[in-house]
């Protein structure tokens, strides 16, 4: 199949990504910000619908916010969490936040720790508050993305970071086709850090809600990882596909 170059548009992604990019962060009180992306997505197993996601991405004055609530319901177990990334205007972690809604009500949190030489990041484990935290450190600039499990609205932040990384255009230049490029990442959850690599593959015809669409086709692969993720002519993430598992995530 034929496949397209980028369009200049992904500069836009950038900037819902990581507003502000390469600015200073102001000191003045924050106001509410502008919506980029918000909805829900389906999650199936074997075809059964097993779970939600529901989020929305907010681009403010000092960086963007992303907040999300899976709620999990596959006829065995039922459970709900939330989460809350806060990005700094130039893409660097500020603070990441994981609840346990029900069964339980446990907490885990992943922020930069500042020392007299440079800073890293710490994940904070409590499993049953108000029982005594585990901290985890990860000697990883501020730079890392958080890709948790189960949280799909990451993986958008991932892909923009990626095309605002992949396709800087140079003077005279109105497409580009970003290249394969690598991540570190934390996986909160699971507690560990990786690398992962995205590659831009072009266009394809999918269908998704019996209705056929072309899309922006990526593959997302690391250790035991191996994702297919298409986005719109928005930017936004539309389709994941997990063939290991047998899981297709499907913007409602």
């Amino acid at each position: 199949m034929k496949r397209k170059l980028w369009l200049v548009g992904i500069a836009a992604a950038l900037v819902l990504a990581a507003p502000g990019m390469g600015a200073e962060k102001k000191d003045k009180p924050q106001k509410t910000g502008e919506i980029v992306d918000s909805g829900s997505f389906g999650v199936f197993v074997g075809g059964k619908r097993v779970a939600t996601e529901k989020f929305q991405i907010e681009k403010r004055e000092d960086g963007n916010v992303s907040t999300s609530e899976l709620t999990v319901d596959d006829g065995n177990q039922k459970f709900s969490q939330t989460s809350q990334l806060e990005l700094e205007p130039n893409g660097n972690l500020q603070h990441y936040s994981w609840k346990e809604q029900s069964p339980g009500n446990g907490e885990t949190t992943v922020e930069p720790k500042d020392t007299s030489k440079d800073a890293y990041l710490v994940e904070t484990i409590t499993p049953n508050p108000p029982d005594k935290a585990t901290e985890v450190p990860f000697f990883t600039p501020r730079s890392t993305a958080i890709l948790d499990d189960n949280f799909f609205t990451h993986r958008e932040l991932l892909l923009w970071r990626y095309l605002g990384a992949g396709c800087q255009l140079g003077l005279g230049q109105t497409t580009c086709r970003p290249p394969k490029m690598t991540f570190g990442v934390i996986i909160p959850r699971q507690g560990a850090f990786l690398t992962v690599s995205l590659e831009y593959l072009g266009r394809e015809k999918v269908t998704v809600g019996g209705a056929e669409r072309e899309l922006s086709r990526f593959n997302l692969m690391g250790e035991d990882m191996n994702w297919a993720l298409w986005l719109d002519d928005q930017h936004k993430l539309v389709r994941i596909l997990i063939p290991s598992a047998t899981t297709e995530v499907v913007r409602d």
